[in-house]
């Protein structure tokens, strides 16, 4: 046995803390130039699939949406909002904010709320990034199955 990890394992490690599987639907809403690289890349080795974008005329199992600000984002609350409608019955959303004392960032609090008013409830954070916080929510079907 090597005492070294598998390159393949570390590559999707990132992946991995955000509980993603192989086979899955990622759709990323709000790329730009900002974004984690090495995080997208972990997420298409892992799943087997390219991201989808804001185009995809499908559902997807999970959405990942990164989130700044005062930017051109639009208000947080809506964004989760219309995030839903691109989701399975029971999809999550992961939503990335700039971590503390970058640009962007997004107080706790403003998530708490704007989750809470989108009908979502926030159910752990993973840390994935140098510069990006990950904070996942789940539609209430995938919030209860979660608590059994």
């Amino acid at each position: 046995m090597s005492a070294t990890a598998d390159p393949a394992e570390d590559k999707t490690s990132q992946a991995r803390r955000l509980g993603l599987e192989a086979g899955q639907v990622v759709q990323e809403l709000g790329y730009d130039d900002d974004v984690d690289q090495d995080l997208r890349e972990s997420i298409e080795e892992l799943t087997g699939t390219e991201l989808v974008d804001e185009d995809y005329d499908d559902v997807a199992d999970v959405v990942l949406m990164w989130f700044r600000e005062d930017s051109e984002d639009g208000d947080l609350t809506d964004s989760l909002v219309d995030a839903q409608e691109y989701l399975v019955e029971g999809g999550l959303v992961w939503l990335l904010t700039p971590k503390t004392g970058r640009e962007g960032h997004v107080e706790a609090s403003d998530i708490a709320d704007a989750a809470q008013t989108a009908g979502l409830s926030q159910t752990s954070t993973a840390a994935v990034s140098k510069e990006w916080s990950a904070v996942r929510l789940a539609t209430p079907k995938a919030a209860k199955a979660g608590k059994r």
